[in-house]
């Protein structure tokens, strides 16, 4: 069963999260009948998911959007860089999809260029990026009813002592000369809670609506709204307080809501999407990142949008409309299409032929392989985000390494500096042995006394299993699968522990949820590549089950 459909008996319900696993800061748009969520993916391609819907309960994957180095490039993108905060529109019988490239948040500084790219369908094709500003990122759109097209972003400051959420800004576009024109202003300053980011404004009863983040994207998140009749202001905010938040409510299964956008179905009712946590604990470590929600939303007539309770529930009414479940995704992947399925993400540079082939040998994937576990430029590694706190994915691999530089295997991946790796490779006495290593917050560990001869074994079946706060391998040399002796730590495959902080600024963040996925390094570049034959994926939803 996909992590990203929901049950079709509860047609009638929408059951949060809706899209499992990593899939932050959702953009949510409505094209006719057809719902789609656009989410961030930072160092991995393809560039923004986006999921569709019929009927706000059913969700397929479409992939992603920016799959092209001609739209991306992430080679050097250090962790949790890349792609914030997607912002998907339509207009003028277009898409039009704006996205920030950060390339740094370090010493208070964003480098984060903001891009357009627009398409007359939603799987493309893509037009060359427009670059627009660098002020900030979260970018969007806004498309006014008098036909005027407005670029919205948080507005950074870098200096010494000043609030480097310096508020929200506009600033005209011009689709006909595709460049800002005119003068950005601020219009919003936000509330006393700070770090306003992430606006999104509609146009509704009179009124101009911006719904804002603020709080911080943990567990002080908050979605704000503040409205004006103006396009610039001044902006009321809403005196009941946030329109969503967690903070304060560690019983909650949701936690960290914030980041909020709106739509409204074709019989008038209103929904916001947002992002969630699941920690494992109350306000514990989130291992599968920060995933999207919706809520229903009340907007009575000449008054406030609310949501029941102001809080993210675990399920709520889903809309009047007909049912449209998407078949089921299967659970084993046996690499017979010419390429990768939806549910595939690339670290750091995109599924091309030079080093990602599924045409050469049928039902297989083979994977050339590329840098070290810490290498920013071509790494190998394809990977899918853990949907569920018990989750496993298994794998058969060919594998002739010719040395130690040579390595292919199974992994539970965070970033570079948080991972766990059973891997193939050549012992110096010329045996193909397994062996497994870990590294937490860049620091190594090996388990030499764990080394298992591979025994000339052709074919090698590698299993990795999420359990919770566990992370276990397994392995079949062809008598049956034998578990590696030895329980990992999961936890540190997960937002908080990968988030740093050193007086007081950011060396690291955690923003991209854990992943399992199929590694190879070929670290002497000497064009070694491994053959994978197919790839199966399980969950088990229920907490405390040893469901593998």
């Amino acid at each position: 069963m996909s992590t990203e459909i929901a049950d079709v008996a509860t047609a009638r319900s929408i059951r949060n999260p809706v899209l499992t696993g990593f899939h932050p800061d959702p953009s949510i748009l409505r094209v006719g009948d057809d719902y789609y969520l656009a989410t961030s993916t930072f160092e991995w391609y393809p560039g923004v998911r986006v999921h569709h819907s019929k009927d706000l309960v059913h969700w397929r994957a479409l992939g992603g959007i920016i799959a092209e180095r001609r739209l991306l490039d992430l080679r050097g993108c250090g962790d949790s860089n890349g792609i914030w905060a997607p912002d998907l529109t339509y207009h003028d019988g277009l898409f039009h999809l704006v996205y920030s490239d950060v390339a740094s948040f370090a010493s208070g500084y964003w480098d984060a260029q903001n891009f357009l790219t627009t398409a007359p369908a939603v799987t493309g094709p893509w037009s060359d990026p427009v670059r627009l500003h660098s002020h900030g990122f979260d970018a969007s759109l806004f498309h006014d009813d008098d036909g005027t097209t407005w670029l919205l972003s948080m507005s950074a400051d870098w200096r010494p002592g000043r609030d480097r959420f310096g508020g929200i800004e506009i600033q005209q576009y011009d689709p006909v000369r595709r460049q800002l024109v005119g003068q950005a202003r601020i219009i919003f300053t936000g509330t006393e809670v700070g770090l306003t980011e992430g606006p999104h404004l509609y146009r509704h009863e009179g009124w101009y609506w911006l719904v804002t983040a603020e709080g911080g994207t943990s567990w002080e998140h908050q979605v704000t709204v503040a409205r004006s009749r103006e396009l610039f202001g001044p902006y009321e905010i809403d005196p009941a307080g946030p329109l969503l938040s967690s903070v304060g409510r560690p019983d909650l299964t949701l936690q960290k809501a914030g980041h909020g956008s709106l739509v409204r179905t074709q019989r008038g009712d209103w929904y916001l999407a947002h992002l969630v946590g699941r920690p494992y604990t109350p306000l514990g470590n989130c291992v599968l990142g920060r995933e999207t929600a919706l809520q229903k939303v009340d907007w009575p007539a000449g008054g406030w949008p609310g949501i029941a309770g102001g809080i993210p529930a675990d399920e709520i009414p889903a809309p009047d409309l007909p049912a449209h479940p998407w078949p089921d995704q299967p659970a084993t992947d046996h690499f017979d299409t010419p390429e990768l399925a939806t549910w595939w993400s690339t670290l750091r540079r995109p599924a091309t032929d030079d080093w990602i082939d599924l045409r050469s040998r049928r039902s297989h994937l083979r994977v050339y392989g590329g840098q070290s576990p810490v290498g920013k430029q071509t790494p190998s590694l394809v990977a899918r985000r853990a949907g569920a706190a018990h989750c496993s994915l298994e794998t058969v691999v060919e594998f002739d390494p010719g040395d130690h530089r040579h390595l292919a295997g199974i992994t539970g991946y965070y970033n570079t500096q948080n991972w766990h790796y059973l891997y193939l490779t050549r012992a110096d006495d010329g045996r193909t042995v397994l062996e497994l290593l870990s590294c937490d917050s860049g620091r190594r560990t090996a388990y030499p006394q764990l080394t298992v001869d591979a025994g000339g074994a052709r074919r090698v079946g590698l299993r990795v299993t999420f359990d919770g706060s566990v992370l276990r391998f397994a392995y079949d040399l062809g008598h049956g699968w034998q578990q590696v002796p030895v329980e990992l730590d999961a936890t540190i495959l997960s937002d908080e522990h990968a988030a740093l902080i050193i007086d007081g600024e950011p060396a690291a963040w955690g923003f991209t949820g854990s992943f399992l996925g199929l590694w190879v390094q070929d670290l002497g570049g000497d064009g070694r590549y491994a053959d994978f034959d197919h790839a199966t994926y399980l969950e088990a939803p229920m907490q405390g089950r040893a469901p593998f």
